[in-house]
């Protein structure tokens, strides 16, 4: 019985075996070049817009965060158009922010706005910003002031 046991041990471990390697990944291949990405048929790269300058005043270390946002009539946020997050240094930190212009369709109130926030806690925000058209823009030095 105990060559029986044996082969026993010895076909349950091969067919483990086996089972292992059909559940393995292939081998890796090499990688085909990378192809460069197809703009959306909606927003192609060339119809983007952005919004540029810099932000004075962001400690280091603390997280800032830029929104363009469409407002409803209370000027509660609507829609997000981009937002970009940015990690400062204790100097100016430069942005440029895309978005797409055909959301700026007559009526529609859009506005920049800025926060940032430090251990979890909001310390900075942006005055208002509101932004009248849908082309590109230099908005300079933008100060954060202190968060009520």
């Amino acid at each position: 019985m105990h060559a029986s046991s044996s082969l026993r041990l010895l076909a349950l471990l091969s067919l483990v075996g086996l089972l292992g390697a059909c559940a393995s990944t292939p081998p890796a291949t090499p990688a085909a070049p990378a192809k460069p990405s197809v703009p959306t048929p909606t927003a192609p790269a060339a119809d983007l817009r952005e919004l540029s300058g810099s932000l004075l005043g962001v400690p280091s270390g603390a997280d800032a965060e830029l929104a363009l946002l469409t407002l409803n009539e209370r000027g509660l946020p609507q829609g997000l158009l981009g937002n970009i997050q940015l990690r400062g240094t204790g100097a100016a930190l430069p942005f440029r922010l895309m978005f797409n212009p055909q959301a700026f369709a007559p009526g529609t109130r859009i506005e920049l706005r800025g926060r940032a926030h430090q251990t979890g806690r909001l310390i900075l925000r942006l005055p208002l910003q509101p932004i009248r058209h849908g082309q590109s823009q230099a908005l300079g030095e933008l100060r954060l002031v202190p968060a009520p």
